[in-house]
């Protein structure tokens, strides 16, 4: 009987753990291709002021997670302030502007390629993080996403130094804003480590466009283009986007949410493709299959392991 029991908690146990990463999975989909669709709005923005374009978009997408709240937005200790203030530094001021630093004097695709090694990097980073061992099925799988992500974009001009410099700082900075994030949302939840993190990088950015645009060119009056533009960043890109992302960590952990990052291309392509500006090449479709694939392979991993963990009952 007691055999019987044993079972049934196992299978009722594994259930369960199959349907949490199931909507972990839905969510880092949903977040990836929140994030893809920027590249469909970037142009609207294109001619205002770097800094300042994320300083008002950080600003309104902090105001939509405070009413996302309602109020009830965690306190954070000193030590997760810290955190917190680092997070918001790298993952968000930094690796915005790392980003348009480097496709300033390099191929955004080759910029892109970079940045989408993040999956490896994450499943390197998030075990030794949490004290264990990185398991080399789960980098394997990342190692799979992050090459069928750079088929996706595929390589374009010349690769300068300054260029590679800058994104392996923005790829630094994309690991950062998970890595940072992990042990805060167990106790400050997703909505609240997002709306800390927003928050804290509007200042930031808002003196950084300062000191490099003076007062009158920092903040000039958006068109209705870049409002649209900007509001989406800040509803869409931010809110939303960062809520599901840190909702896939907290549920699946650094290293497996990580391998979700090569959705990203794929849903850029998706919206350039929908929009005219992009064809699906065969070599594309293979990369989409390879992070498809590599996402599942790194999703099995967890899910034997977990099995494997599980007391036997005789």
């Amino acid at each position: 009987m007691s055999t019987a029991t044993g079972e049934s908690g196992d299978r009722t146990a594994a259930r369960g753990d199959a349907r949490t990463a199931v909507r972990a999975g839905l969510a880092a989909c949903g977040a990836m291709a929140a994030v893809g669709s920027s590249f469909a709005v970037l142009d609207g923005i294109r001619d205002y002021p770097a800094a300042g374009g994320q300083a008002l978009r950080y600003t309104l997408g902090a105001l939509i997670l405070a009413a996302i709240a309602r109020g009830r937005i965690g306190r954070p200790r000193r030590t997760e302030l810290v955190r917190l203030t680092l997070l918001a530094a790298t993952g968000l001021a930094a690796f915005n502007l790392l980003v348009l630093a480097a496709e300033a004097s390099m191929d955004p695709g080759s910029v892109g390629v970079v940045v989408a090694t993040v999956p490896v990097l994450l499943a390197l980073a998030g075990p030794l993080q949490a004290g264990r061992r990185p398991q080399p099925r789960v980098i394997a799988a990342g190692a799979m996403v992050a090459a069928g992500a750079a088929a996706v974009q595929g390589l374009g001009g010349d690769v300068t130094v300054a260029g590679l410099a800058a994104a392996l700082g923005a790829l630094a900075c994309e690991a950062a804003f998970s890595l940072l994030a992990a042990p805060l949302l167990s106790t400050l939840g997703p909505v609240s480590v997002s709306t800390w993190a927003v928050g804290l990088a509007v200042p930031m950015l808002a003196v950084l466009a300062l000191l490099t645009g003076g007062p009158a060119d920092a903040f000039p009056a958006p068109t209705l283009s870049e409002v649209a533009a900007l509001a989406w960043l800040a509803a869409v890109v931010t809110a939303l986007a960062f809520v599901l992302w840190y909702s896939a960590v907290r549920a699946l952990g650094v290293e497996r949410a990580g391998l979700f990052a090569g959705v990203l291309p794929v849903a850029a392509l998706l919206c350039a493709a929908a929009l005219g500006d992009s064809e699906l090449t065969a070599g594309r479709v293979a990369g989409v299959l390879a992070v498809a694939a590599g996402i599942a392979a790194g999703l099995s991993v967890g899910r034997r392991s977990r099995a494997s963990s599980s007391p036997s009952r005789t």
